[in-house]
């Protein structure tokens, strides 16, 4: 053995969304570097972790998300929780569409915070990839819901990695519909997203939250709450999401969408 190589840590692989292997750390997503069709794992093209380039602009640990151009959220049942109403921290697997996890989300709170405050309370939220190492943190503080009170609107902040902002998802006051405003690291407005009216779910169908652009008028995307079954949906808070997006869509700001996906979770679907 090359003593260059010794202690060197494995290449670790996100799925891709063919069902195969994905990029590992440092292997950038496409042209120079990747291996050729057929090329055996830790070939040409495959660097171990901490080796090669980086996608410039792609912070640690989202490379896997330039890609893809939807995601699929679960948050697991509780039975606990189900049975007796005692709320617990909340707790998600993120997926592709071929229903390959590639992050899990985790919730942060205390106890209290979660059975006093319920659906408004104040969270961290650690995202983690496969390996168990956190890629995205979700910062919620505490906020109002509802048209009457504009000026403490609710908001979240994106970090990745932990301790840099790459973006906020900010709501904007209306008196009728659920609109957000999707800011990049500096403040400004990146896109709008805009929900219905009515966002019960009630009626056995998806509710939709339709991504547009900065301009609020072209249509680029959408966050859509799922229909989970009558027991599911009356029973317990677990709920699915799903997420478009571009393709092409800065990796950072589909980073903020996943974000902004949990959040519209609790504000308008998380019960009490």
């Amino acid at each position: 053995m090359d003593k260059n190589s010794r202690g060197q840590p494995p290449v670790v692989y996100q799925p891709d969304p063919a069902g195969g292997h994905g990029l590992g750390y440092g292997q950038q997503p496409g042209g120079f570097g990747m291996a050729p069709s057929g090329a055996p794992l830790g070939g040409f093209g495959q660097q171990p972790m901490g080796f090669g380039m980086t996608p410039i602009g792609v912070p640690p640990g989202l490379e896997y998300l330039t890609q893809i151009d939807q995601i699929l959220i679960h948050q697991k049942v509780e039975l606990l929780e189900a049975i007796i109403g005692f709320e617990r921290n909340n707790k998600y697997d993120i997926k592709n569409t071929m229903g390959q996890k590639i992050y899990t989300a985790n919730e942060e709170t205390d106890c209290c915070t979660r059975n006093c405050i319920g659906s408004l309370r104040c969270f961290d939220m650690k995202i983690k990839d496969n390996m168990d190492r956190e890629v995205i943190r979700l910062i919620r503080p505490l906020r109002c819901i509802g048209c009457c009170c504009p000026c403490c609107l609710q908001e979240m902040e994106v970090q990745s990695p932990p301790g840099t902002t790459i973006g906020f998802v900010k709501q904007d006051w209306h008196p009728c519909l659920p609109k957000f405003s999707i800011q990049g690291a500096d403040g400004q407005t990146v896109m709008k997203l805009v929900g219905p009216c009515f966002t019960c779910s009630c009626c056995c169908g998806d509710v939709n939250f339709e991504l547009r652009g900065k301009d609020g008028e072209e249509s680029i995307g959408r966050i859509s709450k799922q229909w989970s079954g009558l027991v599911k949906e009356f029973f317990t808070d677990a709920e699915n999401f799903g997420i478009q997006f571009p393709m092409d869509l800065d990796v950072k700001m589909k980073a903020v969408l996943l974000g902004t996906c949990f959040l519209i979770d609790f504000m308008f679907f998380e019960r009490n």
